[in-house]
């Protein structure tokens, strides 16, 4: 995800994480550690997250891909498949 956004980003790539984690410092840790330079939210509900149950997220990692309207268009893709998509999207 960090080089898809790196590369994408001034193209119009935006991503929001939300974190099922419970512990602020170490999600915050995390966050500076690995280098994601995009916004984070979290209420710190672990699976009791509001947008998690919103979107019906079961297992994490879940990506969604949401279109310009906020529409989810893709759901789940990874590695190459993922920035296909992107691509693809971003070229509309």
């Amino acid at each position: 995800m960090v080089a898809i956004y790196k590369e994408l980003h001034s193209k119009g790539l935006n991503i929001v994480g939300v974190s099922l984690d419970k512990d602020a410092a170490k999600w915050k840790e995390a966050i500076a550690k690995d280098g994601l330079t995009w916004t984070h939210v979290s209420n710190l509900k672990f699976w009791d997250e509001p947008i998690a149950k919103q979107y019906n997220v079961e297992s994490i990692p879940a990506t969604f891909i949401l279109d310009a309207s906020g529409k989810v268009v893709a759901q789940d893709l990874r590695g190459p498949e993922l920035k296909a998509k992107i691509i693809e999207l971003l070229a509309k």
